[in-house]
């Protein structure tokens, strides 16, 4: 109950983030041009945008206006808002390797000092198009990648997470398990729930199918053999076994 209790308010509050990332995607070209007017004021136009860091310092030393200030601060305050959630995600539950590797990639992605110059959203998100080809190539297409793509990953996350359950199901009836698959790491548990039956290696089980295949093909060469030694040179079957000098029909 609690941790479903948790799944939920892991949803609540994606839905807020992804309510204000909403509010800010309409700003874009507000945000690009306060990335270019605090790239300006720092004599920084050469390299691209590349890490939250960055934009942090633009904000806090280059800023010049009040707009500005304020959409730079929604996407740091949005930034912010999904590595708090992802680090709640690692409490709620344990997962397994997929979903584990998929948190560590919006982790590192969210991490200030990491570089976001290669990464770019695809479809269907459209933030990039709304760039120019320099722009997008060499200075905001990295940055303004960031929020949909860790989005998607903490949306499949979830996808994810609300599968398991399934997946680490082992219901034993009369005997008999359902198989399904299941994740790697859920081995040890399998092994520790699911009753022990004997395995048969794979070359076994060919020696018995062939072995099982002669037999049958033994036994029709039999068969025909005994229907042939039963026919007459009329064909027809021949009777049973008579004494000598009794004609039965």
């Amino acid at each position: 109950f609690q941790q479903r209790e948790n799944m939920n308010e892991v949803k609540d509050t994606l839905k807020v983030i992804e309510d204000n990332y909403k509010l800010f995607l309409q700003q874009q070209f507000t945000f690009v041009g306060a990335l270019q007017h605090t790239r300006e004021n720092a004599h920084d136009m050469i390299r691209p945008v590349a890490s939250i860091s960055q934009v942090q310092s633009y904000m806090d030393h280059h800023c010049n206006n009040l707009t500005d200030r304020r959409i730079l601060t929604m996407f740091l305050n949005i930034c912010n808002d999904l590595s708090n959630l992802c680090h709640k995600l690692e409490t709620i539950h344990p997962g397994n390797s997929i979903t584990n590797e998929i948190l560590e990639r919006c982790k590192l992605l969210l991490n200030h000092s990491n570089d976001l110059s290669a990464i770019r959203a695809k479809y269907p998100h459209d933030v990039v198009n709304h760039l120019s080809c320099d722009e997008a190539k060499n200075h905001f297409g990295g940055v303004v990648s960031l929020i949909p793509i860790v989005l998607d990953g903490v949306k499949e996350w979830l996808s994810h997470i609300e599968k398991l359950p399934r997946h680490m199901l082992c219901n034993v009836s009369g005997g008999s398990a359902v198989t399904e698959k299941r994740a790697p790491q859920d081995a040890a548990a399998r092994a520790a729930i699911s009753p022990k039956t004997p395995s048969i290696h794979p070359e076994a089980q060919s020696s018995v199918s062939n072995r099982d295949c002669i037999q049958v093909q033994g036994n029709e060469q039999v068969r025909k053999k005994h229907l042939t030694d039963r026919k007459n040179h009329n064909g027809k079957l021949k009777g049973p076994w008579k004494p000598p000098g009794r004609h039965a029909f």
